[in-house]
């Protein structure tokens, strides 16, 4: 039997056809366009990336901010620095300053001190050990302290207390008196320094750290065993000294000095005149340090130093030096097992040098 197939049928397989082709024409077209907007989000993404990496390099170049420069080292050879320090040595004879006095905690100037505030001091110093310190309440002008020595016997008179204290630089035994404490000759230390002898064996080091870069002198002391006498610290950014360091035997650290701010002082015309033979003419004569602290670990001394007004090798007469106990005052002889007795002397004069 046969079976005839009309114009529907075959119209029909067509349509079937072209519907099929243009399924497939779409499917392609679709993924053209997913792999098109693939590459394009994928292109974007990369210039993002690139536009994002530069810019960034861009702002940590302009946002760093680099650190002061260090200033540039100097060098120098062992001898040149003991001759530097020998003629700041030699020519430091007499000083005359103005200064202003900072305690700090635990210091046994601070009862005296912290008692105004703060203190501006006149400050005498001739060699070989004379020193003389008169501490003044500003504005007012009242005497907080008056201190000399001699380099034997030191002197300490304090108004506010009415005590006049008495006793010999050997003494070393601390009392638990902080008053009885003070003693000028620890400051006699941070301006007149011991010369460097030919005898003496130093050591040459250097030093660096976060702070500087330094050269040290170690001088030695000799005899049955050596030991450390003291140390000499010279900032290379200038070659000043910028520390020394005393020591007692056993490695004892009896002070620690640091010394800045090295600007012009006042020199007088006759200075070159009186100068003591051997004393190199040199900048060290017309310069000094203008910030001073001083550290006494084992004597429970620690004090800052700002230098307002400085005069070198200028004569000062002995009786500058002299003090005499107040009338009325008491009489305290330190280091001795029973104090003294008051004592009313004669009126002394004028204390201010």
């Amino acid at each position: 039997m046969c079976t005839w197939h009309g114009p529907s049928d075959a119209a029909a397989r067509d349509d079937r056809r072209t519907l099929a082709a243009k399924l497939l024409f779409l499917l392609e077209q679709g993924r053209k366009r997913l792999r098109l907007r693939t590459l394009t989000c994928m292109l974007m993404a990369t210039v993002a990336a690139i536009s994002c990496g530069c810019a960034g390099h861009v702002v940590t170049k302009t946002t760093i901010t680099q650190g002061a420069a260090k200033p540039i080292a100097r060098d120098a050879t062992r001898e040149e620095l003991i001759d530097r320090y020998n003629s700041v040595a030699r020519g430091v004879q007499t000083l005359n300053a103005t200064v202003e006095l900072k305690p700090t905690a635990g210091s046994k100037y601070s009862g005296v001190i912290q008692e105004y505030h703060e203190v501006k001091a006149f400050l005498l110093v001739a060699r070989p050990a004379n020193i003389r310190v008169i501490g003044q309440v500003p504005v007012i002008g009242k005497t907080a302290f008056d201190m000399a020595s001699d380099g034997e016997t030191f002197r300490v008179s304090i108004p506010s207390k009415n005590k006049f204290l008495v006793g010999s630089v050997a003494v070393t035994r601390a009392s638990d008196k902080p008053i009885e404490n003070l003693r000028p000759e620890h400051m006699l230390e941070a301006f007149l320094w011991p010369e460097i002898r030919k005898e003496e064996e130093v050591l040459f080091e250097e030093f660096n750290d976060e702070n500087g870069r330094y050269y040290v002198l170690t001088v030695l002391r000799g005899g049955y065993r050596t030991e450390i006498l003291r140390k000499i610290w010279f900032d290379r950014a200038d070659l000043q000294v910028s520390r020394l360091e005393d020591f007692a035997s056993k490695g004892v650290l009896l002070s620690d000095i640091h010394l800045s701010d090295w600007r012009a002082v006042d020199v007088p015309a006759t200075t070159s005149a009186a100068a003591p033979a051997g004393a190199p003419a040199s900048d060290a004569l017309a310069i000094f340090a203008h910030t001073i602290a001083i550290d006494r670990p084992h004597d429970d001394y620690r004090l800052d130093l700002q230098v307002n007004k400085i005069t070198l090798n200028e004569p000062i007469p002995a009786a500058r030096f002299q003090l005499d106990q107040p009338p009325g005052s008491e009489l305290v002889h330190v280091g001795a097992d029973v104090p003294g007795q008051p004592q009313n002397p004669a009126p002394a004069k004028d204390q201010k040098p």
